[in-house]
């Protein structure tokens, strides 16, 4: 049994580890609390200074327009004003004209902005003239001289060319691209030969004869006195060739004059997205396609400019419902075309599918001089074009391939003519609208009245495609004399609805029928699909 001195020592030794461990505990306590202090500081700090922001006066924008020792000549609000740096911000060492710095409420320079950065107060104008300092630019309503920042200094920006600029600081900033009009322009040689369109022979020697000889021979022309033609409209329904012969015109005078091929330059104008809602925009844009047509003409290059629809941009004058645009962008083309500056080696070639609506200043003679018109493709003609797109290197069915005793040539030309007379032949089955003449008469119509070079090429397409299911379905594949001729069936098909029966007239026009009107036009595909359906059953 313990003594009464050894309980006492236990008990005492008890309550000191007890307080140990209260220590511990405490200190534990007190690094937490220190820690959360040290946070809610560092909240407090952050907060403050958050709030001496919030306090802090607005500060103002300012364009540097000259430097000199530790003042600044700066244009804000439309004054101009000699204002200081502060010291807490540094020298003038780093700034140049036409930076924009900020100042504060005491009009001292407090920072400055990145390199580029625009002002808020910066104008477009239009460059008038240019000299190695100064330029005059106008910005619709009147002109003004201003000297050129350190943006354009070294490259000085060309009469009409677009520029940012700030009136109150008297400085050119920079020079401004008009990516628009560089989307609407599509500047190339096009990869297109006139073996590579078919059915056009005729008309293909006629644009030669228009564009080609006064480029190749000038000479010639020179001493007969002829002047070669400004320009070349093609017409005639969609789909039959306008735009491959304007591309291939390019691509010819290339290769002839140059042994790189790239000795012309095709400019094609997207005519329809020309238009802008604001005035003055689309005449502007017509400008600058011509000024940069008259840029590549000057170095002896041919130039071809080719306008799409340009029945969408040159209407006649007048004919307008809700606006009459064409009465300003009319004359801003046959200013160019007749303008005091010549068009020298630049020939214009419109396409249209309604030449009856562009207005007839431009198509008289001296200006759009030569009109072809490219009919729908001949049974002949449909041969050839079938023969572009169908070849002996084209996979063809066994089938055929053994009914010819494996001669491609042969099976190539009995399939083309299976096609033809698929589409051509004047059978019931052909038979595709009816249309109704104001004087009473109708017509039946067949789907060869209404082929074209597009159609001809989907055809082939369609065929091909069958071949390919065919060929991942494990039957052999190649294209065959059945797929072709299903493929004139469903584009007959396909076609049924085309006809605008709401305007007819209209139609008859688009599809290149002129003739007496036409007030009504029903659709016969219906009524042969159900005989077919029926005789199959």
């Amino acid at each position: 049994m313990s003594s009464p001195e050894q309980q006492r020592t236990d008990q005492l030794e008890r309550r000191l580890a007890d307080a140990r461990a209260d220590a511990r505990q405490l200190a534990q306590t007190n690094e937490k609390l220190n820690q959360t202090l040290k946070q809610a500081r560092a909240h407090l700090v952050s907060l403050k200074a958050q709030l001496d922001a919030l306090g802090q006066p607005p500060l103002g924008r300012g364009r540097v327009v000259a430097l000199h020792d530790q003042i600044v000549d700066v244009a804000t609000q439309g004054r101009l004003l000699r204002v200081a740096v502060t010291p807490e911000w540094g020298d003038i060492a780093g700034l140049e004209v036409g930076d924009v710095v900020l100042l504060n409420e005491s009009q001292v320079i407090v920072g400055v902005l990145n390199p580029g950065e625009p002002s808020g107060a910066d104008d477009l104008a239009t460059v008038v003239e240019v000299d190695a300092t100064h330029a005059v630019v106008t910005t619709g309503t009147d002109e003004v001289r201003l000297r050129l920042g350190p943006g354009v200094l070294a490259e000085p920006p060309s009469a009409g060319e677009s520029v940012a600029i700030d009136r109150t600081a008297g400085l050119v900033l920079t020079t401004v691209a008009r990516q628009h009009v560089q989307e609407l322009v599509l500047d190339e040689v096009p990869d297109v030969a006139y073996t590579d369109i078919g059915g056009l022979d005729e008309q293909i020697e006629r644009i030669r004869d228009a564009v080609e000889l006064p480029f190749l021979h000038p000479d010639l022309y020179r001493s007969y006195q002829l002047k070669p033609p400004k320009g070349v409209l093609l017409y005639g329904p969609p789909g039959c060739g306008k735009t491959m012969i304007a591309k291939a015109v390019a691509k010819s005078l290339a290769d002839q004059l140059t042994d790189s091929g790239a000795g012309s330059s095709f400019i094609t104008v997207k005519g329809p997205e020309l238009l802008n809602k604001f005035v003055g925009e689309t005449e502007r844009q017509i400008r600058l396609v011509f000024e940069r047509a008259r840029e590549q003409a000057t170095a002896g290059i041919p130039v071809v400019v080719f306008f799409d629809e340009m029945d969408s941009l040159f209407r006649t004058r007048g004919s307008g419902v809700s606006s009459d645009v064409e009465s300003t962008i009319v004359p801003q083309l046959l200013s160019e075309i007749d303008g005091v500056e010549g068009l020298d080696n630049v020939i214009i070639i419109g396409a249209s599918n309604r030449e009856d609506m562009i207005d007839p200043a431009i198509l008289r003679p001296g200006r759009l001089d030569v009109k072809i018109k490219l009919d729908r493709p001949s049974r002949r003609g449909a041969v050839d074009i079938l023969g572009k797109y169908l070849t002996v290197d084209v996979p063809l069915d066994a089938a055929d391939l053994a009914a010819h005793g494996g001669d491609r040539a042969a099976t190539v030309t009995a399939l083309v003519e299976a096609t033809v007379a698929s589409i051509y032949d004047q059978v019931p089955a052909n038979e595709f609208l009816r249309v109704t003449y104001a004087s009473g008469d109708t017509e039946v119509l067949h789907f060869a009245d209404f082929a074209s070079g597009a159609m001809l090429r989907n055809v082939v397409d369609r065929a091909k495609k069958y071949a390919i299911k065919d060929e991942l379905a494990g039957r052999g594949g190649g294209v065959s004399r059945t797929g072709l001729v299903a493929a004139c069936r469903e584009e007959f098909v396909e076609n049924e609805d085309l006809p605008n029966t709401t305007n007819p007239d209209d139609w008859a026009r688009i599809s290149g029928r002129k003739g007496e009107r036409i007030v009504f036009v029903q659709s016969l595909v219906s009524q042969h699909a159900h005989r077919l359906d029926d005789e199959a059953r």
